[in-house]
């Protein structure tokens, strides 16, 4: 927990309050930047300013802090943002989002967590500006009403309003609102991640819609089979079965997780994190449209070992 400054009016009340809103305000900035680290480091420049701003005795409360405390969180993120952009420009390969690991056995995980988007909308969304990026994350996915989100943004009404009709648009054509049953989505997970890894060929095929589109990120960094994302079905389905050949010969170990909004696969290799992968379904709930494969290994600091 971040040590509360010294001298500050009821210390225990600040600390409290900002505790309080703090698993809110991380899913808010995970989801606008998709970076478990930079949304840490995003939250601890918002407790000192929160706690900046209660330092001294003549401090004035705070009437609404969770307006307060989303605010400056929401402009700490905007600017993160703008640096993170520049990074991506010289990113070696496809960028995804960093897993974020929900669950039983993430003791920190609160409910407002559990709000992370899909992989695969948080894909698109990097395809928005940064403020049409914040609009569509705090109205449709944290239910804050436009003139709110004025007062957040110090924009207009109208202006948020324009700024959410484009966001969503934009993101209903690249990815429209269909999301499986939790349940359904881990089984069709399971079932590909054993296909992937085994020997079967058919069972790769069979799993794979025919259009399947495969992104691998290893940032340079990690194993990744290409550079570019991979479309269609033989071509995904040949790249598995080379990633299966070139398996250790100890084998992997694959553990399911919740990853922010979709049922994941962690892959281990001697107890170190090889790669997270998150699968997209079809419309018909039982094929694979996409597959997302984190290798990076500066995205994996946070995957925990798995337990015997």
């Amino acid at each position: 927990m971040t040590p509360t400054p010294p001298g500050c009016p009821a210390e225990d009340t600040v600390t409290e309050q900002f505790l309080d809103h703090r698993e809110l305000l991380f899913s808010v900035v995970y989801n606008m930047l998709g970076s478990v680290a930079d949304t840490e480091d995003t939250l601890q420049e918002v407790w000192l300013a929160w706690a900046a701003r209660h330092r001294g005795p003549g401090a004035e409360p705070v009437d609404n802090a969770r307006a307060y405390l989303t605010r400056v969180a929401v402009n700490q993120a905007l600017a993160r943002r703008a640096r993170l952009s520049r990074r991506r420009e010289t990113y070696v390969g496809p960028w995804l989002p960093e897993p974020l690991l929900v669950g039983r056995d993430d003791a920190s995980e609160g409910a407002e967590r559990a709000e992370a988007l899909s992989m695969a909308v948080l894909v698109v969304l990097e395809t928005l500006s940064p403020l049409e990026r914040a609009v569509f994350v705090l109205h449709e996915v944290f239910g804050f009403a436009h003139p709110e989100i004025a007062r957040i943004l110090d924009r207009s009404p109208t202006a948020v309003r324009q700024l959410a009709t484009r966001a969503r648009r934009h993101v209903q054509a690249r990815r429209p609102r269909h999301r499986p049953p939790r349940e359904q989505h881990a089984r069709v997970t399971e079932r590909f991640a054993e296909a992937a890894l085994g020997g079967d060929l058919r069972a790769r095929l069979e799993v794979l819609a025919p259009d399947v589109t495969l992104w691998t990120d290893g940032g340079g960094k990690g194993p990744a089979v290409s550079l570019r994302p991979v479309h269609g079905r033989d071509r995904v389905a040949a790249v598995f079965t080379a990633v299966a050949r070139a398996l250790p010969p100890e084998g992997v170990d694959v553990r399911y997780r919740l990853v922010a909004g979709d049922p994941g696969a962690l892959v281990f290799s001697g107890g170190s994190p090889l790669a997270v992968v998150v699968v997209d379904l079809a419309p018909d709930g039982e094929h694979i449209a996409g597959v997302f494969s984190v290798t990076n290994p500066d995205k994996l600091t946070g995957i925990p070992a798995p337990r015997a």
